[in-house]
């Protein structure tokens, strides 16, 4: 076992994939069982098993099946689960204590995770930050910031983005099904705009970025009024629309736009961020610099943590109490997010990232060329896709994703499906995980897509 991974999860949690029972085994059922007669039936269960410890790259079940994890419960323990510093910087706090509200007295962990998000966000002017307990609230709160600071309140989002699932952030989501299916009437003031999608751009991925940008563009000056518009959200990345990377100069045409506009252009990074992609922040691939940057899921080895960063005269726009939250910023969910940023510099994370593309991509690209329910693979560092289709065509193709992600999960290998067509396996790979483990992992992918 590597160094590295002992790092997160430590050497008792062996680093191998291990199926034992059937997959639910009996124990996950039982559990299952109890759950369908105690928990909301909205809550939806991707892999039915129930976990009793994690690490490195592995999940171990109630059974004691152990999967090869990579999904990072989306995006979450980048650093692995259980990660050393995670856990002692947490445990400290602990002992010391769980809360006062930041707002009733604050506590320095809150200012330093601020401290951070200062210095590792792109760009080197003047930045704020403020905490809250998840993504879409990070992102609710970058519009009352937005909007206070321009006096506009038209918001303008992209097809195929996903933002959360308060109120605001489904409307500011374009997916239905699950997201806002029966959950209306929705925030107003929200409008949705093209995004340059490469492998499903009518005239070609060659002309994506130009075409996208221009039809964008229009849509917010003839629709809207770029003099109405508070601020533009976009994910660097598109999580839940596909893992969608825009075509090449079509990010930096937005957020000309927006400067040119007086805009406020924010990059959720919520999924994309924490050096998911090979990079700290996905934006920093054509060196884009937000007004305000979301972000969540890596920012703490799996406590809840949330923040908006960007300009201090942006952030400072909102009058004094008009941000925070119980919650927001709680001193164990701060301390973990130090040892997370601690355990990504020390392990060079990025770097590991990048790696794992270096590993994962050719191999995709490989099935992609045997198989031609692939239609296309995509993504940067430790944030890949293949999109399935039917053979021949680009008409999605969800039956046979669904259909592989459970023949990979029989098999003990987790994996993650998403896309507005239901049509994209998602790869979110802890970026701590052993090569072995992630070769034996596309091994198991690659038998899987043979047979269906």
């Amino acid at each position: 076992m590597t160094a590295m991974t002992e790092l997160s999860g430590g050497p008792s949690l062996p680093q191998e994939r291990r199926v034992v029972t059937a997959v639910p085994g009996p124990k996950s059922q039982e559990l299952m069982a109890r759950k369908q007669a105690a928990v909301a039936g909205g809550i939806g269960t991707v892999l039915p098993v129930f976990a009793r410890r994690a690490g490195g790259g592995v999940l171990e079940d109630v059974d004691g099946n152990s999967f090869i994890d990579l999904g990072s419960g989306i995006a979450v323990t980048s650093v692995g689960n259980s990660a050393e510093a995670v856990v002692r910087r947490a445990t400290e706090q602990l002992n010391a204590f769980t809360h006062t509200c930041a707002m009733v007295t604050p506590y320095e962990p809150y200012v330093q995770v601020c401290e951070e998000l200062a210095k590792l966000t792109p760009g080197d002017h003047a930045k704020k930050s403020a905490l809250f307990n998840s993504g879409a609230e990070a992102v609710e709160n970058a519009v009352k910031v937005a909007r206070a600071y321009t006096g506009r309140q038209a918001v303008v989002v992209f097809d195929h983005g996903y933002h959360g699932r308060t109120n605001l952030t489904m409307a500011l989501t374009a997916k239905n099904m699950p997201y806002k299916h029966s959950f209306g009437p929705f925030a107003p003031e929200v409008y949705r705009v093209p995004v340059a999608y490469p492998f499903r751009w009518l005239t070609g991925p060659e002309n994506c970025a130009e075409e996208a940008a221009a039809q964008a563009i229009e849509q917010i000056t003839k629709q809207i009024g770029a003099d109405n518009v508070a601020a533009i959200i976009i994910e660097p990345v598109l999580g839940e629309g596909g893992f969608i990377v825009p075509a090449k100069g079509f990010l930096p045409k937005m957020q000309q736009f927006a400067r040119d506009n007086g805009i406020v252009f924010v990059a959720d990074e919520i999924q994309s961020g924490f050096c998911r992609t090979g990079q700290w922040f996905a934006c920093e691939d054509e060196g884009l610099v937000p007004d305000l940057i979301t972000t969540a899921k890596g920012i703490a080895g799996g406590l809840p943590l949330a923040a908006v960063t960007g300009r201090a005269e942006i952030m400072d726009a909102a009058h004094s109490g008009g941000l925070g939250g119980t919650y927001g910023g709680n001193p164990v969910a701060c301390a973990a997010a130090l040892g997370s940023i601690e355990t990504m510099r020390e392990l060079d994370l990025p770097a590991k990232a990048r790696r794992i593309e270096e590993i994962m991509k050719p191999r995709l690209e490989k099935m992609a060329e045997r198989f031609g329910v692939i239609g296309e693979v995509r993504g940067r560092g430790a944030m890949l896709a293949i999109e399935l289709v039917q053979p021949g065509g680009k008409e999605p193709n969800p039956e046979a994703t669904a259909a592989l992600a459970k023949a990979c999960h029989q098999q003990g290998v987790l994996i993650l499906t998403t896309g507005t067509y239901g049509n994209v396996v998602r790869f979110l790979p802890p970026l701590v995980i052993g090569e072995d483990l992630l070769n034996e992992a596309l091994d198991v992918l690659e038998d899987a897509l043979s047979q269906l």
